[in-house]
């Protein structure tokens, strides 16, 4: 169970967040302490009911506060965004969208001063606790905040953190989807998740990602087209025909987002149901493999992961959304012969 400190009026209220465990009860406690006099008040939610969340986050502002945000950064050299060139490789309908990374000396020499950090400190360093206040966007809810993406491929790159500490490896909460959803309901865009290092995680620390529509001025989202071939089955579970490794994908309604916070119970149980669909086990606190999430309005999406990268081009989430990413003109040559859908399939599990 996760702890977490709200600190309103002079009261401290501590919240118990278990991971859900879909097999079994689902259980949350509350505590509230009160100033004078000391006292405790617990009060037990049990089943799929769900827990109330305090949204921080208000209606209409977080593009505004996004941009914003992201001009002060700029200036203040706290966002440092990777320079690219792309190109468009055309693979089964799909115009995928390869991003060529002209200097990535920045980053490199930020992740040699983490590792150097680590080994003074003899703890992992996690940029997010604390979190610079100059890539501070806004607070969500009582459980998540939003950031800059410090070394951001795309603008307005957003990241949607937990308050206190947990691990990228645990499962997905009602109040990981309830903070997501509250952002896309006001950002339509594309949010993710890189569940474990081999699904493209680089930080331990829980974080979700939301990136803006469109992803180019001539393309909302590369792979819209192969979406709009996909055919569901009575459970309302559908694949996309080119992937030819395992995934799993089901359509949201399309009204969801006029009320996130309610429809996030919804979310969580399609994400279950993707979950069992693609076999993961989900009766642990941690997850049972490496997975990718991907969710926009309109659908959400899950693709378990084999492995972290192919002849040593990486791949995220946003991969399966096609955009990708290489180092250099080398790597772009080599995708251009192995083929986007293939790299896909050789880190992805396949069928």
């Amino acid at each position: 169970m996760v702890a977490t400190p709200l600190i309103e009026d002079r009261q401290i209220f501590w919240v118990w967040r278990p991971n859900p465990y879909h097999n079994g009860i689902l259980c949350s406690t509350v505590g509230v302490k009160v100033a004078k006099p000391l006292k405790f008040r617990l009060i037990i939610f049990c089943s799929h009911s769900t827990m109330s969340e305090t949204i921080l986050l208000e209606p209409d502002t977080l593009w505004h506060k996004v941009r914003c945000q992201t001009q002060h950064a700029l200036l203040c050299g706290a966002l440092q965004p990777i320079l690219t060139e792309y190109e468009i490789i055309e693979d089964a309908e799909i115009p995928f969208l390869v991003r060529i990374v002209k200097n990535l000396a920045r980053k490199d020499a930020a992740k040699q001063a983490e590792v150097k950090k680590v080994k003074t400190d003899e703890k992992p360093f996690n940029p997010f606790l604390p979190y610079d206040k100059d890539l501070f966007v806004s607070n969500i809810s009582d459980s998540h905040l939003c950031l800059l993406n410090k070394f951001n491929v795309v603008d307005h790159h957003l990241l949607i953190v937990t308050r206190e500490y947990e691990d990228q490896d645990d499962w997905l909460t009602q109040s990981d989807f309830s903070a997501l959803g509250v952002c896309l309901a006001q950002i339509d865009g594309l949010g993710f998740y890189n569940g474990g290092v081999l699904a493209g995680s680089s930080q331990p620390h829980k974080h979700l990602q939301l990136i803006p529509f469109p992803f180019l001025p001539s393309i909302r989202l590369p792979i819209d087209p192969v979406i709009a071939t996909v055919q569901y089955n009575r459970d309302q579970i559908g694949m996309i025909p080119s992937f030819e490794f395992i995934h799993a994908i089901v359509p949201l309604q399309p009204d969801w987002v006029q009320s996130p916070v309610e429809f996030a119970p919804t979310l969580l149980e399609i994400y279950y149901k993707l979950l069992k669909t693609v076999q993961y086990e989900i009766n642990s606190p941690k997850q049972t493999g490496d997975y990718n999430l991907l969710i926009t309005r309109d659908w959400m999406m899950i693709i378990p992961r084999n492995r972290e990268s192919f002849l040593s081009i990486g791949v995220n989430s946003v991969g399966f959304a096609g955009a990708l990413l290489v180092r250099n003109a080398e790597q772009l040559q080599l995708l251009k012969e192995i083929r986007p859908l293939n790299l896909l399939k050789n880190v992805a599990k396949l069928k």
